[in-house]
């Protein structure tokens, strides 16, 4: 049986990224991407709904990703996807579902110039 797990989005941030290191030294940074949606109702009038996406990267393209990012700017982010879960303080199960990067293009944000760049892992 074939299976695959990938994941496409090209929309904006909606914060800078956060890059911390393991306890091993290992860099990971999480940041959040906003997509959006647009269509006519059958009354005429538009629609509109906004997707928020975590992203995780680990390793170098973490470490080159997090100054190159800011909130705003538009990307373009290709990986897996990823649910985690745990037990909250109050005892109740959460679940959070990422995007675990491996290709990351930098668009650049609304209105500047500038020339586009591509961060990739092979895996």
């Amino acid at each position: 049986m074939l299976n695959l797990n990938r994941a496409q989005i090209l929309g904006n941030l909606t914060r800078d990224p956060e890059m911390r290191f393991t306890p091993n030294g290992q860099a990971v940074a999480n940041f959040s991407v906003a997509t959006n949606r647009r269509w006519k109702n059958s009354d005429g009038t538009d629609g509109d709904a906004t997707e928020y996406h975590d992203v995780v990267i680990w390793g170098k393209q973490a470490e080159a990703v997090t100054p190159m990012l800011k909130k705003g700017e538009a990307c373009f982010v290709e990986g897996r996807l990823q649910t985690r879960n745990w037990e909250g303080q109050d005892g109740v199960k959460r679940y959070k579902t990422e995007i675990i990067a491996d290709n990351v293009i930098v668009l650049g944000g609304r209105g500047k110039s500038g020339g586009n760049y591509s961060l990739t892992t092979k895996m």
